[in-house]
Formats: C-alpha cells, structure tokens, sequence
C-alpha cells in the first residue's frame, strides 16, 4: 500500500487543531504578537489591500491582517483547522480549505496584493518548485509575496528538544538542506499545551535550504527585494533564552548570535 505524506499530515493537522484552539499557547496571545517586529516594515500599510494567507493553521496572522483594513484570505489543507480558524475569527475573515498546490482551482481567477507564509509552513511541503509557480500566479502584478519562516539552521538544530540531548545545548542533529526526502517524525505531542493526540501521531517533513527557496522564487519570475535573518523566536527553544522588549526571546549575549527565523521578500514585475 502507498502512502501518501501529504494525506497523512493533513490527517495529523485534523487531529492538532482541537487541541490548538484551546491552548494557551494560541489563546494567551494577540494576533499581533505573531509578527516578528521587522515585518510590517516590509508588508506596509495593508488598508483596502487583498492579502492571502497560505497555510494559514488557526489564522492567528490572517486575523491581524483584517484587522489592520486588509481583504484577508487564510488558506489550509485541513478541514478541521479551516473549522476552528473560522469560529474563532468570526466573519472577519475568508477562510478557504485547499492543499497549497491547489490553491489556484480554490481560488478561480483571484488574484491578490500581497501572498504571505511562514512560521512552521515550508517543512510540510515537497516541492518549492510547484509552490513559487502557484504564488507567482495568485499575485497581482507588482504583487507582494512574504515568507517569515524558522530558519534552516534552527531545523537542524531542532524546533524542539531532541530526546536524551541537553537541551540547552546547541547541537546539529539534523539536516539543513534537502536531499533526504521525506523525513517521518511520530510523536504525540504537539508543539501546544494540552492534551496527547490519541491518533494521527505521524506526520512527514521535508528541508528546504535558503538557497533552495531562493532558486524556486526566481524560477517562478519573482525579484527578491529583501531577506532578513534574525536571532529572535516568539517561544522559547531553549531554556537560557531572554525576553526581548517585543516578547519574544533569544539566546544570551554569553551564546553565539545565529539566525533561527528569516523573512524573504519578493515581487512580481509588473
């Protein structure tokens, strides 16, 4: 019997999304606490502007954006995320289910100002190449498309603690860039509080360099207008790290400085 990676994880994302919508991890925050302080210098006034959010999960971000004037659109391959996101925003926001490759047939002539993704997004996606060609077409020439995503380096240093390594230490136990295929991880926890999930344990990974993203992007016809890396994640990865002024955190000054989030900015030529 074939496996499908993709089928299995939106199955793991069904099975995650109850429990997200009730965590603190999601319910102790405002929308706005999920943009890194740098990105709204690069997304800019969003008022009356048509903004699509890819892979949105609950739609903590998308909230943000209709709440700062924008015609905002969250998009997720799991119909129980879809759910959730739309009971907790309301009418506020359109919410669509659709895999990211199919989002162009889910959205039928629509075009958008601004495409954004990240946090957690690209590792559950095989192939940039088809991606990059499926935000191309859904941009309004002289379009914004953002991605603000957790770094490769932080992925091979792990999102979470690896079992049976110290974890405060900065070790690489895993691949930065692609070439393994799909990696299967099974666990029952969930990046949230909250309770175990009882099935749906498995789901599939893959890594995407930046080199990797940059490639698939200019590809696709995009200008790559800006890449920022920063030391700051909005939990914290490692015990030792400090709150920053914004409420995030990052390691102490006695540690070395290392990227573990970035945003990639690019346009569509007109």
């Amino acid at each position: 019997m074939t496996i499908d990676p993709l089928i299995v994880n939106r199955q793991n994302w069904d099975a995650r999304a109850p429990i997200h919508a009730v965590s603190h991890f999601y319910r102790d925050h405002e929308a706005a606490f999920w943009f890194a302080p740098f990105e709204w210098d690069v997304l800019g006034d969003v008022r009356d502007r048509d903004v699509l959010h890819l892979q949105c999960h609950l739609g903590t971000e998308t909230v943000e954006f209709a709440r700062r004037g924008a015609r905002a659109v969250g998009l997720d391959f799991s119909p129980e995320t879809v759910r959730h996101a739309k009971e907790l925003a309301g009418d506020t926001v359109e919410y669509v289910c659709s895999d990211v490759y199919e989002a162009r047939d889910a959205l039928p002539g629509r075009v958008f100002d601004i495409v954004y993704t990240g946090k957690g997004a690209l590792c559950y996606l095989p192939d940039l190449t088809s991606w990059a060609r499926v935000i191309a077409n859904l941009l309004r020439p002289g379009g914004l498309f953002y991605l603000v995503e957790f770094h490769p380096l932080l992925h091979a240093l792990g999102p979470t603690p690896p079992p049976g390594i110290d974890p405060s230490h900065l070790v690489l136990y895993d691949d930065y860039l692609a070439g393994r295929g799909a990696q299967r991880r099974d666990s029952e926890h969930t990046y949230t509080d909250g309770p175990l999930l009882t099935d749906a344990t498995t789901v599939y990974e893959w890594r995407h360099g930046l080199g990797e993203v940059v490639t698939a992007l200019l590809a696709a016809g995009l200008r790559i207008t800006g890449l920022t890396e920063t030391d700051m994640l909005p939990w914290p990865r490692w015990p030792q790290m400090v709150p920053t002024e914004n409420g995030w955190w990052r390691l102490p000054p006695a540690d070395p400085i290392i990227p573990v989030l970035y945003g990639l900015a690019a346009v569509k030529p007109t």
